[in-house]
C-alpha cells in the first residue's frame, strides 16, 4: 500500500515528463490508426479452376500437413493483442464514493480503503476521477487539492481516486499522461492545471476533458 503523498502541481509535472518520454510516445503514435493489411503473396499461382485465368494461388506441397495456424494472415499472438485493444475499458466497480462529509476530509483519512485493492488500467482510473468531478464537484483555484466544499481539480480529483484505493501512483502518472496527449491533440501546450483554471472554464468541459481521455487510452489498450 502506498503512503507516498502528491501534490496536484507535482502530479501535473510528473504526467508531462512521461508524456514526452520515448517510450510513452512510442506507446500514443499511431494509436488510432487501423491494422495495415497484410501484403499478398508473390508466390506462383495456378489457373482458376472456373475461368482458367491465374488467379488462385499454387497449394504448398505441405498445405494438407499445415495446421490451421497456416490459415491466419498475422500471428495469433498479434491477434489477440489487437482484439484486447478493441475492446472498452471496464466500466469502475460499484463502490459508492464517501458522502459529502467525506469529500471535505483530508484524503489521508480514506488510506484505509486502499487496503487490498488491485491496480487498475489508466481508463478504468480515470472513470473514477470523473466520478469524483461529477459527484463531490470540480474547482479550478490553482494547484489546490480541494476547495472549502470537498471540490476538486482535475488533477486533484486523479489523486483523490488513487487516495481512495483507485489504481497506483504510476497508474495515477498514466492517466495523467493520457490527459497530456488529449490536451496536445486539442492544441493545449501546457499543464493540465494551467488548462483547468483557464478563464472561462466550466466543469462541463473538464468532465468532456476527462471523457476524451478515456476513450483515447481505451482504444489505446490502456
Amino acid at each position: 500500500m502506498s503512503t507516498t503523498t502528491l501534490s496536484p502541481e507535482q502530479l501535473d509535472r510528473r504526467a508531462v515528463r512521461l508524456h514526452d518520454a520515448e517510450v510513452w510516445q512510442q506507446i500514443i503514435t499511431g494509436w488510432d490508426l487501423p491494422t495495415p493489411e497484410p501484403a499478398r503473396s508473390d508466390g506462383p499461382e495456378s489457373p482458376d479452376p472456373v475461368s482458367g485465368q491465374g488467379l488462385v494461388p499454387a497449394p504448398c506441397p505441405d498445405q494438407n500437413r499445415a495446421d490451421w495456424r497456416s490459415l491466419l494472415s498475422m500471428p495469433v499472438d498479434r491477434l489477440i493483442a489487437d482484439t484486447v485493444r478493441t475492446l472498452p475499458p471496464l466500466p469502475p466497480r460499484e463502490r459508492p464514493l464517501p458522502g459529502r462529509l467525506g469529500a471535505a476530509l483530508p484524503d489521508r483519512f480514506h488510506i484505509w480503503r486502499r487496503v487490498g485493492q488491485p491496480d487498475l488500467r489508466p481508463s478504468t482510473q480515470l472513470a473514477y476521477a470523473r466520478q469524483i468531478l461529477t459527484e463531490w464537484g470540480w474547482q479550478n483555484t490553482p494547484y489546490r487539492l480541494r476547495d472549502a466544499r470537498g471540490a476538486r481539480c482535475i488533477c486533484g480529483a486523479l489523486l483523490t481516486a488513487h487516495r481512495l484505493g483507485y489504481g497506483s501512483l504510476e497508474t495515477v502518472d498514466r492517466a495523467g499522461a493520457w490527459l497530456i496527449a488529449e490536451l496536445r491533440a486539442q492544441g493545449w501546450p501546457g499543464l493540465i492545471g494551467p488548462w483547468n483554471r483557464h478563464p472561462g472554464r466550466t466543469a462541463e468541459e473538464a468532465v468532456a476533458l476527462i471523457d476524451a481521455a478515456i476513450r483515447r487510452s481505451a482504444l489505446a489498450g490502456h
